[in-house]
């Protein structure tokens, strides 16, 4: 019976490397946490780790755009919300970085392995 692997920081949502539909289920995933437009580009539909770069780069551009939200809010809002609102904005700002960090590992180690990575179990 074979054994496949995925590493921690895998998705939940597609299967380990080399496991029947793997790269199906890489795709699928990757196209989820891509913009929409994105499923309109053949390229994109027929080149797997083109998709899995094209998704790397959107989650790094929005964790760029999180953190540039998250450096101007309290400035931005000041004068056009109440200041619980605008503590409460920090907080998503905060929750969307973490989100956002766990999605770029995970879209970083399924880049790596449509490019042939292969993970190992370890102790």
């Amino acid at each position: 019976m074979a054994s496949y692997v995925a590493p921690p920081g895998w998705p939940s949502q597609v299967r380990p490397p080399d496991a029947p539909m793997w790269e199906r289920t890489a795709e699928n995933w990757l196209l989820d946490i891509s913009p929409p437009e994105f499923r309109s580009y053949p390229v994109l539909r027929r080149h797997p780790v083109v998709l899995a770069r094209f998704a790397v780069l959107h989650v790094e551009a929005s964790q760029l755009a999180c953190n540039r939200g998250l450096s101007q809010a309290r400035a931005e809002l000041r004068d056009v919300a109440d200041l619980d609102v605008v503590e409460a904005a920090v907080q998503a700002w905060h929750a969307e970085s973490a989100r956002l960090l766990g999605v770029r590992r995970a879209a970083g180690l399924v880049e790596e392995a449509i490019r042939g990575r292969r993970f190992r179990a370890r102790l």
